[in-house]
């Protein structure tokens, strides 16, 4: 009897275990399905860039097309103008964006009573599901018409103008990253930093922030890729000249802009050299995204 209950309960143990094996297997490969949809949707997009902008690259000439700085479609395609423009607005938005935005997650993690911050972060999460043409306009009413009164020149529409709108926009991002960074980060990290008579701000400065380094480079590196996609708020108050900007008061246009205002009439090379303007951002996000895969190896090795 006995010897017939244990072989009864070791065919049962076997199949429950056949059927964990089966759905364990099936999840695993619903899993990886999941993760190669976006290596495949990646994949299919840079191929289909490249396939559309090598022969802009292949007439005009690679050193022509990026280093070119007349945009005069049909007979000219420099790009280094939108190039330039490109890296002087994003560069400037961290200039002004990321301090802002790394002292609000600072105070929102560690500063901030729990009153106040959470009336600042659904503020804050607000400021992310704004559209881009609501800071268009907002730049367009306010900051245009502001840098023509404060510097006395005929327009606003400048360099300076997509600089400040483009500063906003990315506030939300880096801010949300950077403030789940430091929430996540054991707590024995500042109660030791205090026991050993460091003072807060010692605290979070010197052990806080650099062990939150990883999560906080991830945010600024999503806040420079949403200011070097942004589109339709750049295109209403930067004055999109396809000119080297000669001063930050002077009117400019990104590539990300270039693409927009001309794709839709844009035939043959012309096209072309728009597909050859996305290859451009392509390499730009792919530089970037590498540059912090290797901070992150440096800094775990």
């Amino acid at each position: 009897m006995n010897t017939l209950i244990n072989t009864k309960m070791t065919r049962s143990n076997s199949c429950n275990r056949s059927n964990i094996d089966w759905l364990g297997n099936a999840f695993q490969a619903l899993f990886f399905c999941s993760a190669m949809i976006g290596v495949l949707s990646v994949a299919t997009i840079g191929w289909f860039l490249f396939k559309e902008g090598l022969p802009a690259f292949m007439e005009a000439g690679v050193v022509e097309l990026v280093f070119g700085r007349e945009w005069l479609p049909p007979a000219l395609y420099g790009i280094f103008p939108m190039i330039a423009a490109t890296l002087i607005s994003t560069l400037g938005a961290l200039i002004i964006g990321v301090p802002i935005a790394l002292l609000t997650a600072i105070f929102l993690a560690e500063i901030a009573p729990k009153w106040l911050a959470n009336i600042i972060r659904p503020a804050v999460e607000l400021l992310a599901g704004i559209p881009s043409v609501v800071y268009g306009f907002f730049g367009l009413v306010v900051i245009v018409p502001a840098i023509e009164t404060f510097f006395n020149i005929p327009a606003g529409n400048t360099l300076l103008a997509g600089i400040i709108v483009l500063a906003i926009m990315i506030l939300p991002t880096i801010i949300t990253i950077s403030e789940t960074s430091l929430r996540a980060l054991p707590t024995t990290y500042k109660e030791g930093a205090l026991a050993l008579g460091a003072s807060q701000v010692y605290s979070i400065i010197k052990v806080l922030v650099p062990a939150a380094k990883s999560g906080i480079l991830t945010g600024v590196v999503l806040g420079i890729a949403r200011a070097l996609g942004e589109t339709m708020a750049i295109i209403m108050v930067m004055g999109n000249a396809p000119a080297m900007p000669g001063s930050l008061l002077e009117p400019a246009r990104t590539l990300t802009a270039n693409i927009a205002m001309e794709m839709s009439y844009a035939t043959g090379i012309h096209a072309s050299s728009l597909y050859a303007t996305g290859i451009v951002l392509l390499i730009f996000i792919v530089i970037l995204n590498s540059a912090l895969l290797y901070i992150n190896n440096k800094r775990v090795s």
